[in-house]
């Protein structure tokens, strides 16, 4: 069993670098932003829908990704519409978003599942290149961190960012915050549309259920790297890269768990189970620290020291 969960290990990490692109874009959203984005569902199997069809049709694959990049960007400004024009709640808005997805997802591919062979088209990363993958899934990574570390310090990024720590106050000082609002959503749901389209590549397939949890596996590896990292990494760079490796820690956990022989039908519950845990801890944390003081306060003078 030892052995079959080392020669699993390469593909956890390829798909967590991957989906970890994902999870940044929940991080965006949940973290940054403060806002409780359901669109991931549904706008990363557009954008593997995108970028599949597009690559079945001929276009060069980095083209495609940049127009599922665009199709996630599209999703989230739905979402930003609905929920700042026509005042409709957060999570409803995303909601709806997903649930008109779903259709939107269907016109693309045209069927609920769609084949992409590397051994017909030039793709970016897949399944057969697994060490290939992982390099080119990590390049990805720093590059969106770097983008997100240099824009989110601009004026237009740092309106982001007051929007989602105190929207009344970013408000007070001049600052749209349904234009805030916007493009968070954009760029998160852009990411995640990415993020689709690099895994959609590294299966073989898009299908129409490739979203389905994909919000689970995103606020997991958001809490997670949280948890785990979160006193090691203060800086915002780190912290975004802390999503990711979150990401593969959860991949891993799922191998693990389906080599001690869970039934796959139980994942969706397991990762939940995960979800919870991990968002449990630092409330555990806190009601520890406030029961007991005096312990804390010595166990911290001891790490000091």
């Amino acid at each position: 069993m030892f052995h079959s969960l080392l020669n699993a290990l390469p593909g956890s990490v390829a798909q967590g670098i991957l989906m970890g692109i994902m999870a940044i874009g929940v991080y965006i959203t949940y973290k940054v932003l403060d806002f409780a984005d359901l669109t991931v569902d549904g706008s990363l199997c557009t954008g593997g829908a995108v970028a599949v069809m597009l690559i079945l049709n001929g276009v060069n694959p980095y083209v495609a990704m940049l127009a599922a990049f665009v199709a996630g960007m599209l999703a989230g400004l739905m979402t930003g519409f609905f929920h700042t024009v026509m005042g409709i709640p957060g999570i409803l808005s995303g909601i709806l978003s997903q649930l008109g997805l779903y259709s939107i997802n269907m016109r693309i591919m045209g069927k609920s599942n769609q084949a992409v062979s590397v051994d017909k088209y030039d793709l970016v990363v897949s399944l057969r290149y697994i060490t290939s993958a992982i390099v080119v899934g990590l390049i990805f990574v720093v590059v969106v961190i770097a983008i997100l570390y240099w824009y989110l310090g601009t004026e237009s990024g740092s309106a982001v960012r007051a929007t989602g720590s105190n929207e009344h106050m970013a408000r007070a000082q001049g600052i749209n915050t349904n234009i805030g609002k916007i493009i968070g959503l954009v760029i998160s749901n852009g990411l995640v549309g990415l993020s689709g389209a690099l895994y959609a590549q590294y299966n073989g397939n898009s299908d129409i259920n490739m979203g389905r949890g994909a919000i689970v596996i995103g606020l997991a590896s958001v809490i997670i790297g949280e948890v785990l990292f979160g006193k090691l990494f203060r800086n915002f760079a780190l912290r975004l890269f802390s999503v990711v490796l979150g990401c593969i820690i959860y991949f891993a956990v799922i191998a693990l768990v389906l080599q001690l022989g869970l039934n796959s039908q139980d994942l969706k519950l397991f990762s939940a189970l995960i979800v919870a845990i991990f968002l449990a801890i630092p409330y555990w944390g806190a009601k520890y620290r406030a029961s007991h003081p005096a312990k804390v306060k010595e166990e911290t003078g001891k790490e000091e020291a």
